[in-house]
């Protein structure tokens, strides 16, 4: 908004030409998210304490996560509110990559918020079905794969880090993909929301990641340089990651231990769903497995477990998954967990931008 109504009059008052500038504009978007998220969040927090939404805990989970029951939750709502309000105040709305990505984490925050819903009215765990939420998942990835693939910027080639010339197309093919992508990265960011800032750590690193990833993308000459797949308009992309980033520091402000507030699926669904979209906007779908490495080894853990339980008659690898619950269990510290899975995170984050002269 403020690139569209303040940018055209810069001919008159040349300060106003900062505008123009994606990194001006994108630390602008993060400030902002930050500040709303700071700001509103305790009254946030109180009004979710008055009206009782509060977290349920599995029966089965760590007993030392009892303590945790009744802490708010559904905190994504501020998250999501913060994101998008930063998103329309700095971004160009002319945008149609800008819509999309608002279109998608409000319809999965959107399924979120029904999960969470449902677990505070029946008092437990149990929210929509896997099946309902993957088919809505499923439904809403799939508008986003087929308007990108149907926009004259985006195809079915893929790209690689770490190889220059392996660029094999999907076609067509490319759309199952994109929505596993999508709809995986939702799921393996909702499987990690399990401890205070747990997840709020790395979505913070891997969004700085795809931020400046997604600035690259928009440069034809900085993209040729690097040799990665140019993305016209990807560089509005970069505005909407650093809200993210915003929000999400701003969230772990009240998030971390002990947690005031958890996002709960609304938050968790829609940032996971949101940055799968990033990586298939901006053409770098693998490298949200090296950047997203934390949240891929909490979806495997599960898939493991579960598999190897069935398979073996109730045996099982971890001592509890996600992940992270085995580390507690051998009787890790919450806050070590954290941490360690943060220092971990960054590590990743570092290796992802490596790729960038890596090719």
């Amino acid at each position: 908004m403020f690139y569209n109504l303040l940018y055209p009059f810069h001919t008159d008052l040349s300060w106003l030409n900062v505008f123009r500038y994606i990194t001006f504009r994108s630390i602008g978007g993060a400030v902002t998210a930050f500040l709303i998220v700071v700001i509103i969040g305790p009254r946030f927090i109180a009004w979710l304490q008055r009206k009782q939404i509060g977290q349920v805990i599995r029966d089965d989970g760590p007993e030392t996560h009892f303590s945790k029951k009744g802490v708010p939750t559904m905190g994504g709502v501020l998250i999501l509110f913060a994101m998008t309000a930063s998103t329309l105040l700095w971004t160009d709305l002319r945008s149609s990559l800008v819509w999309l990505l608002i279109g998608i984490s409000l319809f999965f925050g959107a399924i979120g918020s029904a999960d969470d819903i449902k677990k505070i009215r029946k008092g437990n765990s149990r929210g929509l079905s896997a099946r309902e939420k993957l088919i809505l998942q499923v439904l809403g990835a799939t508008v986003v794969g087929v308007f990108l693939l149907v926009t004259k910027s985006h195809d079915g080639i893929l790209s690689f880090p770490f190889f220059k010339t392996f660029h094999p197309d999907l076609g067509w093919w490319y759309l199952p993909f994109a929505v596993l992508v999508i709809v995986g990265a939702s799921n393996a960011v909702n499987l990690t929301d399990g401890l205070d800032g747990l997840a709020t750590g790395p979505i913070v690193i891997t969004a700085s990641t795809y931020l400046i990833f997604s600035y690259v993308a928009g440069n034809a000459v900085v993209a040729s340089y690097l040799q990665i797949p140019f993305v016209p308009g990807a560089g509005e992309v970069t505005v909407f990651c650093g809200a993210i980033v915003g929000a999400c520091l701003g969230f772990l402000w009240f998030n971390c231990y002990p947690a005031e507030i958890f996002m709960g699926d609304v938050g968790s669904l829609s940032l996971g769903g949101t940055l799968g979209v990033v990586s298939v906007i901006t053409k770098q779908e693998f490298l949200l497995v090296i950047v997203g490495g934390i949240f891929v080894m909490e979806a495997v853990s599960v898939i493991l477990q579960v598999g190897y339980f069935k398979m073996s008659g109730g045996k099982r690898i971890f001592l509890m998954a996600p992940f992270h619950h085995h580390f507690e269990k051998k009787g890790w510290l919450e806050t070590k967990v954290v941490v360690r899975f943060w220092i971990v995170s960054i590590i990743l984050g570092l290796m992802a931008l490596a790729t960038l002269k890596l090719r």
